[in-house]
């Protein structure tokens, strides 16, 4: 595959993490990477390189220019929410079928390998009708799904995947993130997550400092593309 989605149980899993780990193999691989990080909330534009979509193009050597930003992040929203709700906080609202061209036209013209991030977890609202799962059925590309190993992932994890096979969508890993601090084991979470996924790599990250792209896992994921 040369295009992904990468998605996740929940927000704050570590998508954007794993996305910078994954460009970053690519990238010293020789292999030209694209990015897309479409929607975007808690977005402040006096401090872009804070912002997940700052992250991705600092990633990819780029400077964080108001193009640049936009390209990647067509729907920029500043309160910390989910989209549906952000939107309606600001006057406006994120258009599904424009959001999909944009991912679309991406998918069409990238060259080599292309990295589109989602938002929250694979439920979020998108708008008053639409999800990220919707999002993910129309563009229909292979998916990484990330986790977490806090208490109650396994509901969260097992389920995510239960609802993408029932919608005829093709996970090609999970990524289980150390949640520090957890009761439950890492390596535990992702044996039981494994039992119950039986076809789909599941990948083991433990809790790494922000700037430490080069783990083995990262490199794992850049296999697939």
């Amino acid at each position: 595959m040369t295009a992904v989605f990468i998605t996740a149980t929940g927000t704050d899993i570590g998508k954007t993490f794993i996305a910078r780990g994954m460009i970053a193999q690519l990238r010293a691989r020789g292999r030209t990477v694209e990015v897309l990080k479409p929607v975007i909330t808690g977005f402040d534009p006096r401090k872009p390189q804070a912002t997940d979509t700052g992250r991705l193009l600092l990633a990819l050597g780029h400077t964080l220019t108001p193009e640049a930003i936009a390209d990647v992040s067509p729907y920029r929203l500043r309160q910390p929410l989910s989209p549906d709700i952000a939107a309606r906080m600001e006057g406006t609202a994120v258009d599904f079928a424009a959001l999909n061209a944009h991912c679309r036209r991406a998918v069409a013209r990238h060259r080599d390998a292309l990295v589109i991030e989602g938002i929250g977890g694979i439920m979020v609202p998108l708008d008053d009708r639409h999800t990220v799962l919707d999002w993910m059925i129309e563009l229909d590309v292979p998916l990484i799904l990330a986790a977490g190993s806090y208490v109650g992932t396994l509901s969260h994890t097992l389920s995510a995947l239960d609802v993408l096979d029932r919608n005829g969508l093709k996970v090609s890993a999970v990524v289980v993130n150390e949640t520090p601090g957890s009761a439950a084991g890492l390596d535990d979470t992702a044996a039981t997550i494994r039992r119950f996924s039986t076809g789909i790599e599941v990948l083991v990250l433990p809790h790494l400092p922000d700037g430490t792209l080069d783990h083995p896992v990262m490199a794992e994921l850049a296999d697939l593309m």
